[in-house]
């Protein structure tokens, strides 16, 4: 492919939008961690930094590789991505709550960010050598193992919120590969038999929060910072209170503000205005994304976007709906703006598969 040529189908707005978010993430995990005191909470800033500028060197390196070679490769990807994970199990890094999700390389990496990447490869590539049999079940059930053993995998870290993800990626994909209603049916059933088995391997801090959800009052210490939220983004009423000024992450009312309810932080700095904003730029993404699956070349293409915008749009629900209490806490990051090294360089990768599939696009 020509430099010339790259650069006229390479996509621009997609790429605006997601630089913005970022930006923007940067500029309010700062205000979140303004006058720390704590070493880790100081470092977030420019630890997200750093990683942003490798993770836009990782967009514009996966845009310049051709998706096809990359869906060439799965066999490696998945057997590294399960690697990954195994080493997790064996010698990984325990953090919050007793999860052991890390593996220390000199910096810290999350094996399951990457494995959201890879599982969007290594799935497209198997549903594109399989869509025009997904009317059997046999199809249909081999691309779900496909994705249960890494997510399994995820799941006794203990990582719920990752694990739900994975199963997301392998519906949309799935479906739009060809699943059928007949088949979602079956699932749902078999879906009603393993959830008290689940429930029973849920550590007993994702036991709560489930159960928090349901009856807030049953624990107060887990509902405090729920509340916390709620007031920050009330409080912030059309405009907000401006940036840095929001009384609840400034006095430190708020917990963990600068990862997983950092939207609560912009509502209450920004006011109604500046959450619809950021939803509005992630829309923009998601559908530039879409529009890359409606123009791609091939159905390895199409999955791949389908893959990447399911990924930005569930994760962007539920952030945002915990912070607004109409979801459970799952400690799923806000794409492009929570604090986290290895989540924000998975959706800039995500976003640059996209960019592969876009400027290889079949000529309208």
């Amino acid at each position: 492919m020509g430099q010339g040529h790259f650069w006229r189908q390479f996509d621009f707005v997609l790429f605006g939008a997601t630089a913005l978010l970022v930006i923007f993430g940067v500029l309010m995990i700062r205000s979140a961690t303004l006058d720390a005191i704590d070493p880790e909470l100081i470092s977030r800033v420019p630890d997200q930094i750093l990683y942003a500028i490798i993770g836009f060197i990782l967009l514009l390196a996966l845009a310049a590789i051709d998706y096809r070679l990359l869906g060439g490769l799965h066999v490696w990807l998945y057997l590294m991505m399960v690697g990954l994970l195994l080493l997790v199990l064996a010698i990984g890094v325990v953090g919050e709550a007793g999860a052991q999700r890390w593996i220390n390389v000199g910096i810290r990496i999350q094996p399951s960010e990457i494995g959201k990447i890879v599982i969007i490869i290594t799935l497209g590539f198997h549903l594109s050598q399989h869509y025009h049999t997904m009317n059997r079940l046999k199809s249909v059930f081999s691309s779900l193992i496909h994705v249960a053993i890494p997510a399994g995998m995820v799941f006794v870290q203990p990582n719920l919120g990752t694990t739900i993800v994975f199963f997301v990626i392998w519906f949309v994909m799935a479906w739009a590969a060809g699943l059928r209603l007949k088949h979602i049916g079956l699932f749902l059933l078999i879906m009603l038999v393993v959830a008290p088995i689940l429930w029973s391997q849920m550590a007993d801090y994702q036991r709560s929060r489930i159960t928090t959800f349901i009856n807030p009052e049953g624990d107060p210490d887990s509902f405090f910072n729920i509340l916390q939220s709620r007031i920050a983004v009330g409080s912030g009423g059309l405009v907000g209170k401006g940036y840095a000024n929001g009384t609840q992450s400034q006095l430190r009312f708020l917990r963990v503000r600068h990862t997983d309810f950092i939207f609560s932080v912009i509502a209450e700095e920004f006011g109604f205005i500046g959450g619809v904003v950021v939803m509005v730029l992630i829309g923009i993404v998601i559908l530039r994304i879409l529009r890359g699956a409606r123009m791609a070349a091939d159905p390895l293409g199409s999955l791949i976007c389908y893959g990447a915008a399911a990924i930005i749009f569930f994760q962007t629900t539920v952030s945002i709906g915990m912070n607004l209490n109409l979801m459970p806490v799952t400690g799923l990051t806000l794409p492009f703006i929570s604090s986290g090294g290895t989540s924000l360089l998975s959706m800039l990768a995500a976003v640059g598969l996209a960019e592969s599939v876009i400027v290889r696009r079949r000529r309208v």
